[in-house]
């Protein structure tokens, strides 16, 4: 079942939620129940449609509720004022950045970045993305073993989910407080 729906899963799983999905894909990957081409692929494809989806919202449907709700936030403005200081920068790195990745393409979608360039970016950072965080579960996958022998799947993926879920929270954390910092030295 893991191997007919695994990829799928992956696919949606980094559309939607994004690190958590992908990574876990890199441990099944390691398990050997789907070829990590195919789970890397999955992410780079499932992030890239994600954010494309996003920037056509923020481009063409500016009406739509939640666009609409985006538009007066704060952390819009602040996306908004890091991509008009690195646009290139800001477009490649967006995705690495947690709190952000789904409000920035619509702040991309609205500004003047040009729909041709935001594809070709998009898709640059979305390989990279995807290649690199099913490598990290991939090899996060010959670490556990190599530390506690070959465990039971349903082990193995618990464990994969604490740790990325440590790392995502500790990653919130480390983020805001430099935007919090950011915002002090701004503000003086």
């Amino acid at each position: 079942m893991i191997g007919t729906y695994g990829v799928l899963a992956v696919f949606f799983g980094a559309a939607i939620e994004g690190e958590t999905a992908a990574f876990l894909g890199g441990v099944l990957a390691h398990r050997q129940l789907i070829p990590y081409w195919q789970v890397a692929l999955a992410a780079c494809l499932g992030s890239f449609a994600a954010d494309q989806f996003f920037f056509v919202s923020g481009r063409y449907a500016t009406r739509w509720s939640y666009v609409q709700k985006l538009l007066g936030s704060e952390p819009l403005t602040r996306v908004t004022r890091l991509l008009e200081a690195y646009p290139t920068g800001f477009i490649l790195a967006f995705r690495f950045i947690y709190g952000i990745r789904t409000i920035s393409p619509v702040a991309i979608g609205i500004s003047k970045v040009s729909a041709a360039r935001f594809l070709v970016l998009n898709g640059v950072a979305a390989i990279i993305w995807g290649i690199l965080i099913t490598a990290i579960g991939y090899a996060f996958g010959n670490a556990v073993e190599a530390l506690l022998g070959r465990l039971q799947l349903h082990v193995h993926l618990l464990i994969a989910l604490v740790f990325a879920s440590i790392t995502i929270v500790a990653g919130c954390y480390a983020v805001r407080r430099r935007v919090a910092r950011h915002s002090d030295r701004s503000q003086a």
